[in-house]
């Protein structure tokens, strides 16, 4: 489930600008009628775009729906889809002309319409389970022409908006098949066959088997698909899912296999391991209010002298088999925009006496009592190895003594956000590849963190990194937010992130081409 954006950027008035059953196999490899089959643990949540704002439905969202834009395999920089052109016509107007002829697999013609029915839509219902807060800085849609859309932003020159357009809050929906009002079941939406993009659905047992057929008519970013038929098959368990890539019964494992299956697999000359940016970001948080310390400052040293405590590099061979690596920002290296002031500032290894000057200057006595949480049935099993491995490397400088525990998520969540944990583990997938995903939505007020972490110079330069229209200054200013998180707030510390893995048969080709930033995993681009 990808975390969901909240919150404001509250200079002048700033909206947020962007906000986580195993079917039977078949014997004898690929082929035959089902085409490429790729297996999968992840779980489908929604097929209306309104109520989707997870990877399991992002996953379908992705080959079936079209977006104004859209990210090319490969690329971080957003293309043409629906749309023929996209720009600022004002600095709070951002136009898309679309291209002529377009329509969905039930024959109805998308037009600017279906484009204003989507966004609309998405805003009004505003469900829970979806992702509409990512369009916090959308003030309203006009359908000026049948080819032309104008979307008016709240705040200037917004830099992420066009990053947004091809998130799960940018599909486009057919408004003659779905309600204004309500969500549409997933059953309806497969029945209508409102889609546009690279394929439809041709057959769907919802997290047991979803089959897909290319869409002759589908025009966009992606190209034509390169296999006919793909069918994908959904796991309980990810034991299963490795075991039938090995013996050939499905083409692809894609989410989520295990470090330890992963790092066996690598040795299995049937398959290939193809692995690529992935932008997942794991970390820990200090709730302000609640964490060790009598003064701000005491606590700000605490934070200082964890972060010189830390052996990422240990973390990632020897918990994740080098299925991540270090993070030293929140903002993961692969991302455009991305420094490592963790690492310049704390050192790349654990450094105790820098940590023993830290506590020592601030008066707080060693060793520092931490009550630190985390989750398995979320973020995975290997949590706990995880952060076994953090307690073993904290404890080992003798300057604290960590309690462990963990919670299932439902409760997690609650407690969490009840200032029941001083510290704990929280973690993100990506909407779109830009640093400011993994800024705002942490950091300006009211973010979704909930950690009563708050600062007028952070708010002030997250503005700055938004709305900054050329490329190299933004660049830059994306670098001194990072810096003064890292060295004067600390509100959260980065540990790993997270790379994609695909395994697939030998006989596979095109999966590397979509393992990017993006996290957009393209059915149509393989083929074998």
């Amino acid at each position: 489930m990808r975390a969901k954006r909240v919150a404001a950027v509250g200079v002048a008035g700033l909206t947020v600008l962007a906000i986580a059953g195993c079917g039977s196999g078949r014997t004898g490899g690929g082929g035959g009628d089902a085409g490429l089959v790729i297996g999968t643990t992840d779980k489908i949540f929604s097929l209306d775009p309104a109520a989707a704002y997870d990877n399991g439905s992002l996953a379908v969202e992705t080959q079936v729906y079209q977006f104004l834009l859209n990210f090319a395999p490969g690329e971080a920089i957003p293309k043409p889809d629906a749309a023929q052109k996209c720009s600022f016509t004002s600095p709070t107007v951002y136009s898309c002309t679309l291209k002529q002829g377009l329509k969905f697999a039930n024959g109805n013609p998308l037009t600017s319409a279906s484009v204003k029915f989507s966004f609309d839509r998405m805003l009004s219902l505003n469900d829970p389970n979806g992702p509409a807060s990512l369009l916090g800085n959308l003030a309203k849609t006009e359908a000026a022409d049948p080819l032309t859309v104008n979307f008016t932003l709240k705040v200037p020159n917004d830099q992420t908006f066009a990053a947004i357009l091809p998130t799960q809050a940018g599909a486009i929906i057919d408004e003659k098949s779905f309600p204004v009002d309500k969500l549409l079941d997933d059953n309806e939406v497969v029945k209508a066959k409102p889609f546009s993009g690279p394929y439809t659905i041709s057959s769907y047992d919802k997290n047991k088997l979803v089959s897909y057929q290319a869409n002759p008519d589908y025009d966009g970013t992606f190209g034509k698909a390169k296999t006919e038929k793909v069918s994908v098959k959904y796991y309980a368990a990810s034991e299963n899912l490795k075991l039938e890539v090995q013996q050939g019964d499905i083409d692809v494992a894609y989410r989520s296999l295990t470090p330890t299956d992963i790092d066996s697999l690598r040795g299995d000359s049937k398959v290939t391991v193809h692995e690529g940016p992935g932008g997942e970001l794991r970390y820990f948080v200090f709730n302000m209010n609640t964490m060790p310390g009598g003064t701000p400052a005491q606590k700000l040293a605490l934070r200082k002298a964890i972060a010189s405590s830390l052996d990422r590099d240990a973390l990632a061979s020897s918990v994740y088999k080098g299925t991540y690596s270090a993070a030293y920002s929140s903002v993961p290296q692969g991302v455009p925009g991305a420094t490592e002031p963790f690492k310049d500032i704390y050192g790349a290894k654990p450094n105790k006496d820098a940590a023993t000057k830290f506590l020592a200057e601030s008066g707080l006595p060693a060793p520092v009592q931490l009550n630190l949480q985390y989750n398995t049935d979320h973020y995975g099993s290997t949590s706990s190895e995880e952060y076994a491995a953090i307690k073993a490397q904290l404890e080992a400088t003798g300057l604290f003594k960590v309690n462990l525990q963990s919670t299932e998520w439902v409760s997690y969540q609650n407690e969490r956000a009840r200032d029941g944990y001083p510290i704990f583990q929280f973690g993100w997938f990506p909407d779109y590849p830009d640093a400011d995903d993994y800024l705002t939505p942490f950091f300006a007020p009211n973010n979704m963190l909930q950690t009563h972490f708050e600062d007028p110079r952070i708010t002030s330069e997250l503005l700055a990194e938004i709305t900054e229209v050329d490329p190299a200054k933004r660049t830059t200013a994306l670098a001194t937010v990072q810096r003064s998180l890292a060295q004067d707030f600390l509100p959260i510390i980065p540990l790993l992130s997270g790379k994609q893995i695909a395994v697939a048969g030998t006989d596979v080709q095109g999966v590397q081409d979509t393992l990017d930033p993006s996290f957009k995993f393209r059915y149509g681009v393989l083929s074998k």
